[in-house]
Formats: C-alpha cells, sequence, structure tokens
C-alpha cells in the first residue's frame, strides 16, 4: 500500500512542469500589426505602421520568424523604430496587398499606388540578446 507522501511529492513534481511549461509560453507576446504605405504620382503620400497588444491569443502556428538585435530596449514600438527598414523589408517578403489606380484628367496622368499589410498577429519573444519576431497563420 501506498503512503499519502510518495502522492504529494509526485504532484508536486507534476505541478512544477506545468508552471515551468506555461511560464515559458508566457514568455512570448502577441501583437497585431498593421502597414499601409501610399504613393501618389511616384512620390510618398502616407505611410502608417499601427502597432497594439493582442487582447486575447491568437490561433494558428507561427510562420517564418525575423530576429532584431534588442539594443536594451523593452517596448516592440521602440525597437521597430531603430530596426524599421529590416522590419520594413520583412513584411515585404510577407506579402502586401496591392491596388494601383491610373487615371487621365486635362491631359496630365495620375497614379495611386497602395500597399497594404491587412492587420496580422505576430508571436514576439524578447530574449536576453534579441527579439524573435513571427507571424501567426
Amino acid at each position: 500500500m501506498r503512503s499519502g507522501d510518495g502522492d504529494r511529492s509526485f504532484l508536486r513534481s507534476i505541478c512544477t512542469v506545468v508552471f515551468l511549461f506555461a511560464s515559458l509560453a508566457l514568455d512570448a507576446s502577441e501583437y497585431l500589426i498593421s502597414y499601409r504605405y501610399v504613393v501618389k504620382d511616384a512620390t510618398l503620400f502616407n505611410e502608417n505602421l499601427q502597432i497594439s497588444p493582442a487582447m486575447q491569443s491568437c490561433q494558428g502556428t507561427p510562420q517564418t520568424s525575423m530576429i532584431l538585435d534588442r539594443d536594451n530596449t523593452a517596448d516592440l514600438r521602440s525597437l521597430i523604430k531603430i530596426n524599421r527598414e529590416k522590419f520594413l523589408n520583412y513584411l515585404h517578403k510577407l506579402g502586401l496587398y496591392v491596388t494601383h489606380d491610373a487615371y487621365t484628367t486635362n491631359m496630365q496622368q495620375h497614379a495611386t499606388t497602395t500597399m497594404t499589410l491587412k492587420t496580422t498577429c505576430f508571436q514576439v519573444d524578447f530574449n536576453d540578446n534579441f527579439v524573435k519576431i513571427a507571424p501567426i497563420k
């Protein structure tokens, strides 16, 4: 017959393992990111990058990720601001929705091109030296 003490130590070890896995899973934050870039007549008209923490957990699996150096910043906005060009190139590789409109008025050509990344959930892992960013699909 088993003693009650053996059951408690087994239960404690299972709780410790569950707590360890839960704490590892909580290190990853989820953010909603959207991007819009508008060019009118070959001139940048508007560029908008929106970042907000996800209010609910996103469903899906992380896809191809990118790694940015952390540079002692704890905020995702400031980190992306520092590495803006690298992050925008990454968004372009993910695929943007592109619309183009060209028209002529009084024998003058006008064109508007809009590139949009629809609101996408990203998993962000902050480590000591780097940050790993991956879209969730």
